[in-house]
């Protein structure tokens, strides 16, 4: 909880914008069958704050660089440089470099602008929210 506290902190909270795969809203666990469904109703309180953008990459999107794997683009007010942290099984690597950082910047336009506009991914969290009630 002590994280998300920086969505909504007083003096200011983190802006906080991610790209989902449709894909990933379908996850079922058979142990737990109401997870999902609290963790979809979690991303709909969650993009209600004016600091998080939400959209959801859809099944049937054109190709898009984040086809090549997940990143995280950090940027920071003032003159600290920006960086990109990217995780897999092994650790993690942080891109430094404001030519390689912008690379990721670039990427992450594009990839905006192929996912879901901000409503339309709601609506189809919200109807996936629903659904998994019944």
């Amino acid at each position: 909880m002590a994280r998300q506290a920086v969505l909504t902190r007083p003096d200011g909270p983190m802006k906080f914008w991610a790209v989902l795969h449709e894909a990933v809203l379908y996850q079922r666990f058979a142990v737990r069958p109401d997870t999902m469904r609290d963790q979809l109703r979690r991303l709909l309180d969650i993009a209600e704050l004016p600091s998080v953008t939400l959209q959801v990459m859809p099944l049937a999107a054109t190709p898009h660089p984040g086809g090549a794997g997940g990143f995280n683009l950090v940027g920071f007010p003032g003159p600290v440089p920006d960086v990109v942290l990217l995780e897999n099984l092994i650790g993690a690597t942080y891109v430094e470099g404001v030519d390689e950082v912008q690379v990721f910047a670039d990427a992450f336009e594009r990839i905006v602008a192929a996912a879901l506009p901000v409503d339309d991914s709601m609506a189809l969290i919200t109807r996936l929210e629903e659904e998994s009630r019944r």
